[in-house]
């Protein structure tokens, strides 16, 4: 894989998440050149449901979709050269390697495969005080990836590491970076964050999407073509459909970070000194990362049953629906419940639907009889004995398992990291060497207020953009603008106060704020929103994919200087 130091090292993405386009892989492999194919199959959520399928097959814990999307490309990846790198592995990365030999040998296919594994911690959870989880993993980072590239891989399947390490692995192995290449390292992290979740760096979930042009092509998947140096550009196979723009790579850098330190196991980078430029139509360039020694302890991710849960809609038609919602629960004051009032519904209504409010009751425990068919049987019940226009959304149904995520940190030397050649060798990878304990950045200095003068009352989102997410319990809002005088507006006006006022559902909860000038960006973390995790389904948007959206809807007093360009 040698090349000049001016010639990038091509890594493309084919999977954000598990479930995402079955035919990305194919499309990468085909659609122009590329080095590097990566697949991000684990969220929290993923790690539950494989931990579920571990309980019910040993044998079983991967992504079972991988090998699927592979039986009709490794021929081409491996006639193209192409190496595959993967997470896929989740809580069994040699059985996931043990059968893509199995899928080649049944394809007449010679390959070289590897693994990455030591992640799984959950045999000495007790030992390390993280109690009794389903599943427990370490993310570990890129130098095992490395080590069995080096080693001559085609395929490397790891468990849990660090998404952005799909990335980091491959270049560093490619370039010969070391241990202490922080800047090179972090600059990998940066280009590992945009393309890990497909195609929200070319258009997904992207604010602006109308911006975009014809929407009648699947958005196409992100390739880093990864420099020497660490730095990169981000861009698309030609003619698939999307954009790549300064606007959606902002977007998906502020997508489920904290504050200016992004730490990983390897690196910890500075997003505060991340810079975009265009470099082309569908070109973004990434430079002047930053990078730091990593800290001395390791993230673990804790997924747990936390018990089960049932749930009832009401429909709630016309008039008086306030005193609707409070009939039907002073009918069910036995259950212990939380109770929902969504006010969906429109005065005045030409459409029965939109006349309509939704009352969700969700009950939780541990008994799944009690929380069954005795339950929403006894919701049912009132069909003829409540309130007028009474109906449900659905049918009665059986209780069902809800998961409980949580993360915890440990030191570095107590996480096994091993790279399983395609030979069998086994190479213990040591921890950094060099850590920094994570420190916060103090907040930079904020551009000058602009001058008093004209305002309207808009949308926010007529002015700035937002995307949101999961941490666990917590979620992430990035907001950014798109010139100096929005930004001058933004930075001085969006305050944690005021994100709290425009967001009420906060404003009990605590809230922090980040400041990322080099972004015309600011993240706020709000901890606590999504209870339990996105498995315990605390709220209707379990992911707070949806929350920068409505904190772009609210009405805001806008002035007139921070609208020009």
């Amino acid at each position: 894989m040698s090349t000049p130091p001016s010639v990038p090292l091509r890594i493309a993405n084919a999977s954000g998440f598990y479930g995402d386009r079955a035919s990305a892989m194919h499309e990468m492999l085909t659609g122009g050149e590329i080095d590097v194919l990566t697949g991000d199959y684990l969220a929290e959520l993923t790690m539950l449901i494989l931990g579920r399928d571990r309980l019910k097959d040993a044998s079983l814990g991967y992504a079972k979709t991988f090998l699927r999307h592979l039986e009709s490309s490794l021929g081409t990846a491996l006639e193209k050269g192409v190496k595959i790198v993967t997470n896929a592995g989740g809580l069994n990365p040699a059985g996931l390697a043990n059968a893509v030999r199995t899928l080649a040998d049944n394809l007449g296919l010679d390959v070289s495969v590897a693994h990455v594994e030591g992640d799984d911690l959950r045999s000495r959870a007790g030992e390390l005080g993280l109690g009794e989880p389903l599943a427990a993993n370490a993310y570990l980072g890129a130098w095992g990836i490395a080590s069995c590239l080096q080693a001559g891989a085609d395929i490397v399947v790891t468990g849990r590491v660090t998404d952005a390490s799909l990335v980091v692995g491959p270049a560093a192995a490619h370039f010969g970076w070391n241990r202490t290449s922080y800047d090179e390292l972090a600059g990998a992290v940066a280009a590992g964050h945009v393309i890990e979740c497909g195609p929200q760096a070319t258009g997904g979930n992207y604010a602006f999407f109308r911006e975009l042009g014809p929407l009648d092509k699947p958005l196409g998947f992100p390739i880093a073509e990864v420099f020497a140096d660490g730095s990169s550009v981000i861009t698309k196979h030609p003619g698939t459909g999307g954009a790549v723009s300064v606007g959606t790579v902002t977007a998906q850098l502020l997508y489920e970070i904290g504050g200016a330190r992004y730490a990983g196991p390897d690196v910890t980078a500075r997003f505060d000194t991340i810079e975009l430029t265009g470099d082309g139509p569908d070109r973004v360039r990434i430079s002047g990362v930053r990078g730091e020694a990593p800290p001395p302890t390791v993230k673990v991710g804790l997924n747990t049953l936390g018990g089960f849960r049932n749930e009832v809609t009401f429909v709630l038609t016309g008039l008086d629906i306030e005193a609707k919602a409070s009939f039907v629960k002073q009918q069910l004051a036995d259950l212990d419940a939380t109770w929902t009032l969504a006010r969906t519904d429109h005065t005045d209504a030409d459409v029965q639907e939109e006349a309509a409010a939704l009352l969700h009751c969700v009950v939780r425990g541990t008994d799944p009889k009690a929380l069954g068919r005795a339950f929403s049987g006894a919701a049912i019940e009132l069909a003829l004995a409540s309130y007028p226009g009474f109906f449900v959304t659905a049918p009665p149904g059986d209780a069902s398992p809800y998961g409980v995520f949580t993360s915890a940190f440990v030191p570095a030397g107590e996480v096994p990291h091993v790279a399983v050649h395609p030979d069998g060798t086994r190479v213990d990878i040591a921890p950094a060497g060099e850590t920094r304990q994570l420190e916060a950045v103090p907040e930079p200095d904020l551009p000058a207020a602009l001058p008093s003068g004209p305002s309207r009352r808009l949308w926010l989102g007529t002015l700035v953009g937002a995307r949101s997410g999961d941490k666990g319990g917590s979620a992430n809002v990035g907001v950014w603008a798109r010139s100096d005088a929005a930004w001058s507006w933004l930075a001085n006006f969006l305050t944690v106060a005021e994100f709290k006022r425009l967001l009420p559902e906060t404003a009990s909860l605590p809230v922090t704020r980040n400041v990322l000038p080099n972004l015309r960006a600011l993240n706020f973390v709000v901890e606590g929103v999504l209870g339990q995790g996105v498995a315990s389904q605390a709220r209707h948007d379990p992911q707070a994919k949806a929350i920068g959206e409505w904190l772009r809807s609210r009405v805001v007093e806008i002035p007139e200087a921070a609208r020009a360009l």
